[in-house]
């Protein structure tokens, strides 16, 4: 990620496409927590801290939920709306750019929630990833009788040109490849036994990152998975296989530029520890990025009132996020959702024995900061240090007649001999991440 010139007016900026954080109800803006005022909007949010360390923070969102009037008009109301218009630089849909929203029939797209979320992006100065282009469930009911081993690959080929075509140029990374594997299917590479693997064959990951890049080469394409953050036999073997698979696609050339940890995490139970950690780095080495890409954290074998909840899932928010986004090549994190009021686990038979809705995230059903709040932007400010752009030096100006110059790389194959002895690289040459 390049540098951010973190100015007075860069903050105004900020706070500008942030939204009207003054606007804001006071209840929505602080938290009294044994008389201690919490601000989150403007220089406070987890956005602004964010983006002073360098890094890309954002949710999952509803777009059904946003408000794209008030945002353009600036009169937003809404608390959904206005949480995700100032905590997040990036976002994501939570099921809108899934096959089964996406497809009602096979010859047709329904790409209205889509560009819902697209157009509250554009307006609030939002990143966008997309998730995802093959995937085994949330398929439409048609395709299970009308996918054959004849369709099946230009079925997925004209998705994936259309769906990321639509939006070439406008996402910053998207989910090629979401949950391909799956060791305890028994097969020695590892893939899960999916519809697409059962009509495609295993080539069929080669083929949607192949695609994806023919459809839209600027963003940066993810294979992305869950259950691999911890040190249990389990996930330690599957984060094994998702090793062996980036290899092998790093080996035949496939365009994969990073990999996401969904990162739904248990209050109860073992934490993430140095098998992630050394996954992470293992990645590095091999040129790829990791996005904490869909992190809640349930609260089921948490006994006690709302309470001991917080206090549970704010310390595992402040210790794994204060872990992974330590690591240089873990430019981004999100939440999957922003609020309790709109979360999967209150909506599926994730229920807490007590009966109590679960408390994963950031803020609370009555939109309120909750201590992982706290806790995330904590580990934003402590994993990082601040971005300043440097100033220009005199005598240290860019030689741009060096930029172009060749120089020798140790393996790479050559048409004509080259001279013995070293050559010197670019003078004074620094390339910049792409995100």
């Amino acid at each position: 990620m390049t540098g951010l010139n973190w100015s007075r007016r860069s903050w105004i900026k900020a706070g500008f496409a942030a939204g009207a954080a003054a606007a804001m109800p006071q209840w929505a803006r602080s938290l009294n927590t044994a008389g201690f005022q919490l601000n989150v909007t403007g220089a406070d949010s987890l956005r602004a801290h964010a983006q002073a360390h360098g890094l890309l923070f954002g949710a999952a969102v509803d777009p059904a939920l946003l408000d794209l009037d008030g945002v353009s008009s600036g009169t937003v109301t809404d608390p959904y709306t206005q949480l995700v218009q100032t905590q997040a630089n990036i976002v994501v849909a939570e099921n809108s750019m899934k096959w089964g929203p996406l497809r009602p029939a096979p010859t047709s797209y329904d790409f209205t929630q889509a560009d819902r979320m697209m157009r509250f992006a554009s307006l609030a100065g939002q990143r966008v990833r997309g998730h995802n282009l093959c995937w085994h469930q949330q398929l439409p009911s048609w395709f299970k009788t009308t996918a054959t081993k004849d369709n099946a690959r230009q079925l997925l080929v004209d998705h994936i040109h259309t769906v990321a075509g639509r939006y070439r140029g406008q996402i910053q990374s998207w989910d090629v490849v979401n949950e391909a594997v799956e060791p305890r299917d028994g097969r020695g590479d590892g893939l899960r036994n999916s519809p697409w693997l059962g009509l495609i064959g295993p080539d069929y990951i080669d083929l949607a990152f192949k695609t994806a890049a023919e459809a839209d080469p600027g963003a940066r394409l993810t294979y992305n998975d869950y259950d691999i953050e911890l040190d249990t036999e389990q996930q330690s073997d599957k984060r094994g296989q998702v090793l062996m698979l980036v290899r092998r696609l790093k080996a035949r050339n496939i365009p994969i530029q990073a990999v996401g940890v969904q990162s739904h995490l248990k209050a109860a139970g073992p934490q993430p520890g140095v098998g992630l950690q050394t996954f992470i780095r293992e990645l590095k080495k091999m040129g790829l990025d990791v996005y904490v890409t869909e992190m809640d954290v349930n609260t089921r074998g948490i006994d006690g009132a709302a309470e001991a909840q917080d206090d549970a899932v704010a310390q595992v928010y402040r210790n794994y996020l204060g872990m992974v986004l330590a690591e240089p090549n873990v430019p981004i994190a999100l939440t999957w959702g922003i609020t309790d009021a709109h979360t999967w686990l209150n909506q599926s038979r994730t229920h807490r024995q007590d009966g109590a809705p679960q408390r994963p995230l950031p803020f609370d059903s009555d939109y309120r900061p909750t201590p992982a709040f706290s806790a995330l932007r904590t580990a934003i400010d402590t994993a990082r240090p601040l971005v300043q752009a440097e100033a220009p030096q005199p005598g240290r100006e860019l030689d741009t007649s060096q930029l172009y110059q060749p120089f020798r790389v140790d393996g790479s194959p050559s048409g004509t001999a080259t001279p013995a002895g070293p050559t010197p690289a670019p003078k004074s040459f620094v390339s910049p991440r792409q995100q």
